[in-house]
């Protein structure tokens, strides 16, 4: 009898550190944003659940998920682009999320059919022109961009970027192969100097004077705008923001997704799942666009005031998968086209 009572209380006191253990969700992320932190902080206040970050680059994360197959500690992913929640889907290191919660009220047009991911926050890849060296009449689409009458007058960062990876393959998508080529070839053509640095650099650039126009998401001028930094605010003031392809004739304004994935064999599925819906959440949806400029994913909620004075835009309604199943036909014209 003593024994067996020894027994049990071994037993009870490994379930309770078990659970203890448990009292966590691990996320491998990509965004880099301090917003994030103040999230998981909210979070932890809220459930008690401790969150675990471990950051790095998508196809990295995606990597190591795949080699650590069951035994990874990891329960969510966390990227800035749809294309790497395709690859991770892909990569067989996703499962569905099973939960009503978290699409009940995610505009439809940013949802996933197989729920295989959530979208948390979406931005658009937009034109930022100088507000004394071009008309806002000038501009139209992304296709007019190709156009030589912007010669030497256009920035963008480099094709490795994810974010440009993403706009073309919307192109790609949109267009065709031929078509987006052609458009590769006239962009490159108008570079003013050969792309380089983050999308804050090509509207500081434009500040300077070493270029006219930008492609770059739309969050940055958020951020340039509410910048405790007077060089920042002075870049930010010198631009207008352009959303292009818009009118009934247009497909409208590409957009991309920051979005989180329930990893495979997560160990702690019943927490990921609870942190999918807080960042989902009204809530959490306030935190992100005050701290980070991004659009709400959540339809209930508004955006910053200082995005929302850009105004309401048209959206491009491609399947957000196919930034991912279109992204090699998109690399190889970025190489083809010289676009460096």
């Amino acid at each position: 009898m003593r024994n067996l009572l020894f027994f049990m209380s071994l037993l009870i006191c490994s379930c309770s550190m078990n659970r203890e253990e448990r009292n966590e969700v691990n996320l491998y992320s990509q965004r880099h944003y301090s917003v994030d932190e103040l999230q998981y902080k909210n979070f932890t206040d809220k459930t008690g659940i401790k969150v675990n970050v471990v950051k790095a680059n998508a196809d990295e994360l995606i990597e190591r998920l795949k080699n650590e197959g069951a035994n990874s500690p990891a329960d969510l992913f966390v990227t800035v682009d749809a294309g790497k929640l395709y690859n991770a889907r892909q990569s067989g290191v996703l499962q569905q999320v099973p939960s009503k919660a978290i699409n009940k009220d995610i505009r439809k047009d940013l949802l996933d059919s197989d729920s295989y991911w959530a979208p948390i926050t979406y931005r658009s890849r937009i034109i930022v022109y100088s507000n004394e060296r071009v008309q806002k009449s000038e501009l139209s689409t992304y296709e007019d961009l190709a156009n030589p009458k912007w010669k030497k007058r256009l920035l963008v960062r480099s094709s490795s970027n994810a974010y440009n990876q993403a706009l073309m393959s919307s192109i790609v998508a949109n267009l065709g192969s031929d078509a987006t080529e052609k458009w590769s070839s006239g962009i490159v053509a108008n570079f003013a100097r050969d792309p380089k640095g983050s999308d804050r650099d090509q509207v500081k650039a434009i500040a300077a004077g070493q270029g006219d126009l930008a492609i770059v998401n739309s969050y940055y001028i958020g951020l340039l705008l509410a910048s405790e930094k007077e060089e920042e605010i002075k870049a930010g003031n010198s631009v207008s923001v352009f959303f292009p392809n818009q009118g009934a004739e247009n497909r409208g304004s590409h957009v991309n997704i920051s979005a989180i994935g329930l990893t495979k064999n997560s160990p702690n599925r019943e927490n990921a799942i609870k942190l999918i819906e807080y960042l989902t959440s009204e809530e959490a949806q306030k935190v992100y666009v005050n701290n980070s400029y991004e659009y709400p994913a959540n339809s209930l909620v508004q955006p910053s005031e200082i995005v929302k004075s850009w105004g309401e835009f048209k959206i491009d309604k491609l399947n957000l998968n196919a930034l991912g199943e279109y992204r090699p036909e998109a690399i190889k014209i970025f190489d083809k086209t010289g676009w460096k």
